[in-house]
């Protein structure tokens, strides 16, 4: 007979209230947007921010909630249409087709160069990475 999980609960640490994660979040969207789309500074914050909310948001961890044994059945709904978005999102970018059939990034190029909508995006992105990391 299979014993239930224990959940444990610890008390917040400091970079886990939304309180503090929001403006933290705030001021690194706002110093990522004003560097301009694919450039190498805007790929070194976003390899250096990622990599520390990963490192924050996993270390020294405990559970909140039992992992699931194995996917629901409606994951496959979610699975299938980001599988079928990569796919074409990585054949577009690896044949070079250019304007014929772009990528969906060159499609928001236009929409990100504007750097208050290149900030909420970056805001939009880590904000979910956060909580990713976080579940």
């Amino acid at each position: 007979m299979e014993q239930p999980h224990e959940l444990t609960v610890e008390a917040p640490r400091a970079w886990d209230r939304p309180v503090v994660t929001a403006p933290v979040l705030a001021c690194l969207s706002l110093v990522g947007g004003q560097f301009p789309s694919f450039s190498a500074q805007a790929n070194l914050w976003t390899l250096s921010t990622g990599g520390a909310l990963i490192w924050l948001g996993l270390g020294n961890r405990v559970p909140r909630r039992p992992p699931p044994r194995r996917l629901s059945p409606g994951a496959i709904w979610w699975v299938l249409p980001v599988a079928v978005f990569g796919v074409l999102e990585g054949a577009t970018f690896v044949m070079s087709v250019g304007d014929e059939f772009p990528t969906f990034s060159r499609l928001a190029d236009p929409l990100l160069e504007d750097e208050l909508v290149r900030s909420a995006a970056w805001f939009a992105w880590l904000a979910a990475f956060w909580g990713l990391v976080r579940r």
